[in-house]
């Protein structure tokens, strides 16, 4: 059974909330993460993209760079622009974004429940971005990019939160990308965490390589201090919502050639796969409106892909009948001679609002091709999670996205 832990956050003053919080170290590049933060000496992306306070040249990975990461925050510390709770508590946190909302209970969570696959993974971790969040979590001996977290919705979890939310809120802010970022400091969390050990597990929607980085933390301290107990190093900052609240956008990708062959020949090549409908200029992209449907721009018009293989349900193998597995095996292998996403130069991703036109764009000026999806839905996600299988990379962009620095487990 899942569970979660109240801390004694550290966090920003309310009046310097708004101001602090930043976009998730890994949605931004490092000119990105400069650009932002250019203003404001107080964007906590001083702390998790600190190579910005470097030449251009510095390597993000560098030893000084991790340290540099302690110092900022140390100085947001002692500058008075963070607080240090005196008892622990658990933290609701609400999006809303564009009519949407939702609202999540913030707490610690369990390291060993993530190896015990109580929290369950989707996607593969990449060495180097595992080593980056192993080295910054040990820098800073804190977490300090909370994990985005789910689980199957409980009546009984919505009630404590609707009663929570009903009360005064410690922060309230629009951000400059116009999501309104709440949050509330549950004072007695003893029943939100009792109705936790309930919740069979939970789902890391967000964040796998802070939750490996966290693992490997835990690994490192026990090393160092052998006779532990039950001490913070061995939980990792997360939130976690019901799992119909959360919002997934597509991940679309950008192919920058046709394999040697031109548009014509390509497009008859996938009339043996597809069925394929012409929808010409589209000036705000396009992505498609249901499963089993693919968006494909090409030579300055939109077209609609629809496959002309019915497949079967195999519901010992959720994986096969992902759209974007779809993809991998009547497009990107066979006609486009793409193996390995991850690997292949000549593939690249967008996700998120607006990440049809940006590649629609991109297609404009430099050639290739262009392919937007359905988005996976929760469902599918927990499928692949409860089968131990992993999800084709870039998979799934969630969105809103949460900040970071507004709330930091200190260890």
């Amino acid at each position: 059974m899942a569970t979660i832990r109240a801390f004694k956050a550290l966090r920003p003053v309310p009046e310097k909330a708004g101001e602090v919080a930043s976009v998730p170290y890994d949605v931004v590049t490092t000119d990105e993460a400069k650009k932002l933060a250019a203003s404001n000496p107080l964007s906590f992306l001083h702390v998790t993209r600190p190579e910005i306070d470097f030449p251009e040249d510095i390597d993000p990975y560098d030893k000084r760079v991790y340290m540099k990461a302690r110092e900022n925050l140390q100085k947001l510390i002692n500058d008075g622009v963070f607080l240090q709770e005196e008892k622990p508590s658990l933290y609701l946190y609400r999006l809303c974004s564009d009519g949407h909302e939702q609202v999540g209970v913030a707490g610690c969570f369990s390291v060993e429940e993530y190896e015990k696959n109580i929290i369950r993974k989707h996607e593969n971790t990449r060495k180097e971005k595992e080593d980056d969040r192993f080295r910054h979590i040990l820098a800073i001996s804190a977490h300090s990019g909370p994990v985005l977290l789910t689980y199957r919705g409980n009546e009984q979890i919505n009630k404590l939160v609707t009663s929570e939310i009903a009360k005064t809120p410690i922060y309230d802010f629009k951000a400059p990308d116009g999501v309104q970022h709440t949050l509330w400091r549950v004072e007695d969390a003893r029943a939100i965490i009792k109705a936790f050990r309930k919740i069979p597990a939970l789902y890391i929607a967000d964040g796998h390589h802070r939750a490996a980085g966290a693992w490997r933390v835990k690994e490192e301290m026990l090393k160092r201090y052998p006779l532990a107990g039950d001490e913070e190093f061995k939980y990792f900052l997360g939130v976690v919502f019901p799992s119909d609240q959360l919002k997934i956008l597509p991940y679309n990708r950008y192919v920058s050639d046709l394999k040697g062959m031109s548009t014509s020949d390509f497009l008859r090549s996938l009339e043996e796969r597809f069925e394929i409908i012409g929808l010409g200029v589209l000036n705000d992209g396009f992505e498609p409106r249901e499963k089993g449907h693919f968006g494909m721009y090409l030579d300055g018009s939109w077209y609609t892909l629809k496959s002309k293989k019915i497949n079967s349900t195999q519901a010992d193998d959720p994986i096969s009948n992902l759209d974007l597995t779809l993809f991998q095996r009547e497009i990107l292998e066979p006609l486009l001679g793409i193996i390995d996403q991850k690997a292949d130069r000549r593939i690249d991703f967008a996700g998120g609002p607006s990440s049809s036109i940006k590649l629609m764009r991109r297609v404009d000026a430099d050639g290739g091709v262009a392919f937007t999806f359905y988005p996976v839905t929760v469902d599918e996600l927990m499928a692949v999670s409860d089968a131990c299988m992993i999800m084709p990379p870039k998979s799934t962009w969630f969105s809103p996205k949460l900040r970071s620095g507004l709330l930091i487990h200190k260890f």
